[in-house]
C-alpha cells in the first residue's frame, strides 16, 4: 500500500462539462483515507461524474484531483486504484475464475499469491459455487460481482465503487458493507456512491451531492443532528428544500417581489 499521509483524495476548483452542460461547476472536497466514504445523491447528480474525474478517465475543464498525493490518473496509480463501474467490465467468455486471476496478474501476483488472493476474494464475494461458470452465463447481480471482486483481488489502497449493491439481494448488500467495513480497518480508503440512503449510515463519512455541488461533507450523525430528520433519506429531503427555498430567496425575481 502506498505510503500518504494526507487526505485520500483533494479535488480543488474542479470544473467538468459534458456535452454542452457543466455537471460539477467548481466544487473543493477533500476524502479522508482509512474511511468508508459515501457519495450520496439522486441520479444525475454528478456522482458518476467525480468518481471518473478521481480515477483518471474523466476530460475536466478546469481544477484538478489529486489522488493518494499524486495526479488523478497517474500511472503510479494504476495498482493503487480499483474501479468498480456501474456496468460489469470483465470477460464474457472468460470463466469467473479466469477473470479474477487475470485482474491479479495485471497488479503483480503471481504463483501462490495469486492463487490465494483469487480463492479469498471468490469467497467473500460469494461466488466460489460460480467459480468455473463463464460469465456471460452468470445473472446480473452474479456479474456485478465479478467486477467487484476484479477490483478486490489486488488489494488496492484506494477502492472507488459506482453504486456496487445495486440489484443485490439484501443480505449480499449487508455482507459487502461488512467487507468495505474491514477494508477500511485494514487502512484502505474507499468511496462508495448510492442514491439508496440507507446505506449512509454504514459509512464514515457522507458526501450528498447535487447538481454536481455539494449539499453536505458530514458524519452520518452530523447530518441527522443538523437537519433534526429520523433518517438519511428525510435528512437529504430537507437538505434540499433548505437549498432550494435560498436559491429562491436570493433570485433577482425574488428581490423585485420583496421591494
Amino acid at each position: 500500500m502506498m505510503n500518504n499521509s494526507g487526505p485520500a483524495v483533494a479535488v480543488s476548483g474542479l470544473q467538468v462539462i459534458r456535452g454542452k452542460r457543466r455537471v460539477i461547476p467548481g466544487l473543493d472536497l477533500e476524502i479522508p483515507a482509512g474511511q468508508v466514504v459515501g457519495l450520496l445523491g439522486p441520479s444525475g447528480s454528478g456522482k458518476s461524474t467525480l468518481i471518473r474525474c478521481i480515477v483518471g478517465v474523466q476530460i475536466i475543464e478546469a481544477g484538478t484531483v489529486t489522488v493518494l498525493g499524486h495526479p488523478g490518473g497517474s500511472p503510479v496509480l494504476r495498482d493503487e486504484v480499483g474501479y468498480v463501474t456501474q456496468s460489469p467490465s470483465v470477460y464474457a467468455d472468460l470463466t469467473v475464475r479466469d477473470n479474477v486471476a487475470y485482474f491479479g496478474r495485471a497488479v503483480g501476483l503471481r504463483g501462490q499469491a495469486l492463487r490465494d488472493a483469487v480463492d479469498r476474494t471468490l469467497a467473500e464475494v460469494d461466488l466460489v459455487s460460480h467459480a468455473d461458470q463463464l460469465v456471460q452465463d452468470l445473472s446480473g447481480g452474479q456479474e456485478s460481482r465479478v467486477s467487484l471482486a476484479a477490483a478486490l483481488v489486488g488489494r488496492p489502497t484506494l477502492l472507488v465503487l459506482d453504486e456496487p449493491t445495486v440489484g443485490l439481494d439484501p443480505v449480499l448488500r449487508r455482507d459487502l458493507w461488512d467487507l468495505f467495513r474491514h477494508l477500511a480497518e485494514q487502512g484502505h480508503s474507499l468511496i462508495v456512491s448510492s442514491h439508496v440512503m440507507d446505506e449512509a449510515a454504514r459509512c464514515d463519512r457522507l458526501v450528498l451531492l447535487r447538481e454536481g455541488q455539494v449539499l453536505a461533507d458530514v458524519t452520518p450523525d452530523e447530518l441527522l443532528a443538523r437537519t433534526g430528520a429520523a433518517d438519511a433519506d428525510a435528512a437529504f429531503l430537507a437538505l434540499i428544500d433548505a437549498e432550494t427555498a435560498r436559491a429562491g430567496a436570493s433570485s433577482p425575481s425574488s428581490d423585485r417581489s420583496a421591494s
